[in-house]
């Protein structure tokens, strides 16, 4: 299990997205073959459901490390008495720039 989620941390996000996608049409693909009685392995429905589970907690992950990233560099600007005002205008600036990436 450990690996399967080392090999999606070492992705970069537009790969998560792509896998995310993949696995989410796979899925619904086993739900509609369930209903047509065309399934035979419906183990695999676990499988493909925790895949899907897996990215999501990898890209929540990067979300929460950019976030305190962010939170850090702002509580720097504030211990070297920055303006409170010149954080808010920087720290915005730059969730805009991550945004347009």
């Amino acid at each position: 299990m450990a690996s399967r989620t080392a090999e999606l941390r070492e992705m970069d996000d537009d790969e998560l997205d792509l896998k995310l996608t993949e696995a989410r049409q796979e899925l619904f693909n086993l739900r509609f073959q369930v209903v047509t009685g065309r399934l035979d392995n419906t183990a695999r429905i676990g499988q493909v459901r925790r895949q899907v589970a897996r990215i999501l907690s990898v890209q929540r992950e990067r979300e929460i490390e950019a976030a305190e990233a962010l939170a850090a560099g702002a509580a720097d600007l504030l211990a070297r008495g920055e303006p409170v005002s010149a954080v808010i205008y920087r720290v915005a600036g730059a969730e805009s720039d991550e945004e347009t990436r």
